[in-house]
C-alpha cells in the first residue's frame, strides 16, 4: 500500500543542516531543524523527503540525530530520501548520475545510518541516468526490500517512458515521481492543453505524465511548489507585471478564504485531480505554518483556471 496519503504535504529537508559546505553541523542546526520538523508535524505533515546530497549529507544527519533524542518520532514519519545524483563528481565540476547497483546499495547504507534508522519507507532515484539498466535496478530494488532497508521505491525527474522501462522490470508498483510543478511552471498542463494547435512544443518527456499517473496511482511529488515565494512573498517592486496580476489574485483569494497567499498556491496544485503532494521546503516554522489550510481549502473551477491563464500570460487556445 502507498503510505502516501490523499491531499496531503511533504516537507523536503534540503535547507536543513547548516548550509552547503564543510562546516561541522552546530547545536543552532540542529535546533533550527527541530522546529521545522515541529511545525511540519503541527499541520499534519508525515513525509519527509531527504537525499543523499542535500548540504552533503548533514540534512539527513541533523534529522538523524533529532531522532536519536526522540525516538518516538519515527512512528510518526514517513521517512523518504533520493539518490543518484553524484554532485561535482566531474574533472569540469559537473556532477554525474550513478544508478548501478553497487552504488545505490552504498548510498542506501550511508543514508539509514545518517538518519539514524533501520528503514526507509521510500527510495527515490534522484534523475535519470543515461547508463540505467532497468533490470539491475530492478534486481537492487528487490535485494533492499529482502534485506527490510526498503519498503517501497520511486523516481524523481523522470519522463513517462524511462518510467515505464523501469517499472516492467519492477516486482511492485513504483509508488511516485517527484517533478517540478507549480503555478509558476506549468508545462504538464500546457503541454496537455496545446494537442491539436499550432503551439505544441517540442516534447519534453512530460507529455502524458499526469494521464500516466491517473492511470497508474502513482503520486506527483511536486517540487519547488511555491516557486520560491513569488506569488507570496515577493515584493511587487521585484516582479513583473503578469507576475504582480498573479499575485494580486492569489491575495484576493486568500482574502476570500480565510486564510494564508501559500495556502491558496499549494490548494491550486492539490485540486490537479491527480495524486498531488506539493513538497514545501522552508526552514522558517511561520512559513511552514501558513501551508496549514492547503488541502481543505477548494478553489473553484473559475478561480483555478483564472489562476493558472494569469501565470501563463495567456488566454487559452
Amino acid at each position: 500500500m502507498n503510505p502516501i496519503k490523499s491531499k496531503s504535504l511533504i516537507y523536503g529537508c534540503m535547507g536543513l543542516g547548516g548550509g552547503w559546505n564543510q562546516n561541522s553541523i552546530t547545536a543552532a542546526d540542529e535546533r533550527v531543524a527541530e522546529m521545522a520538523i515541529e511545525a511540519a508535524m503541527e499541520i499534519g505533515i508525515s513525509i519527509f523527503d531527504h537525499a543523499d546530497i542535500y548540504t552533503y549529507g548533514k540534512a539527513e544527519e541533523v534529522f538523524g540525530r533529532i531522532l536519536k533524542r526522540r525516538p518516538s518520532l519515527r512512528s510518526e514519519m514517513v521517512l523518504q530520501s533520493k539518490v543518484g545524483i553524484c554532485r561535482g563528481a566531474n574533472p569540469g565540476d559537473s556532477s554525474i548520475y550513478n544508478l548501478s547497483k553497487t552504488y545505490i546499495i552504498a548510498q542506501v547504507e550511508g543514508i539509514l545510518r545518517r538518519l539514524q534508522t533501520d528503514q526507509l519507507d521510500i527510495l527515490l532515484l534522484h534523475r535519470p541516468d543515461a547508463l540505467l539498466v532497468a533490470e539491475e535496478v530492478a534486481e537492487t530494488f528487490d535485494h533492499l526490500k529482502q534485506q527490510g532497508k526498503v519498503k517501497q521505491f520511486g523516481v524523481s525527474n523522470m519522463s513517462v517512458s524511462q518510467v515505464r522501462n523501469l517499472q516492467r522490470c519492477c516486482t511492485d508498483p513504483l509508488v511516485a515521481n517527484q517533478l517540478q510543478l507549480s503555478l509558476g511552471h506549468t508545462l504538464m498542463l500546457d503541454l496537455g492543453v496545446a494537442v491539436n494547435t499550432r503551439l505544441v512544443a517540442v516534447d519534453s518527456g512530460m507529455q502524458g505524465v499526469l494521464e500516466y499517473c491517473q492511470e497508474t496511482g502513482m503520486t506527483i511529488q511536486t517540487w519547488s511548489s511555491l516557486d520560491k515565494g513569488l506569488y507570496t512573498e515577493t515584493p511587487h517592486s521585484q516582479l513583473t507585471d503578469k507576475q504582480q496580476e498573479t499575485s494580486k489574485i492569489v491575495a484576493a483569494l486568500a482574502e476570500k478564504y480565510s486564510t494564508t497567499p501559500a495556502s491558496i498556491v499549494l490548494a491550486w496544485l492539490m485540486m490537479i485531480p491527480m495524486n498531488i503532494h506539493p513538497i514545501i521546503g522552508s526552514t522558517k516554522p511561520s512559513r511552514i505554518l501558513a501551508c496549514k489550510d492547503a488541502s481543505s481549502i477548494n478553489i473553484t473551477r473559475e478561480e483555478w483556471y483564472g489562476l493558472w491563464i494569469s501565470a501563463r500570460g495567456e488566454k487559452l487556445p
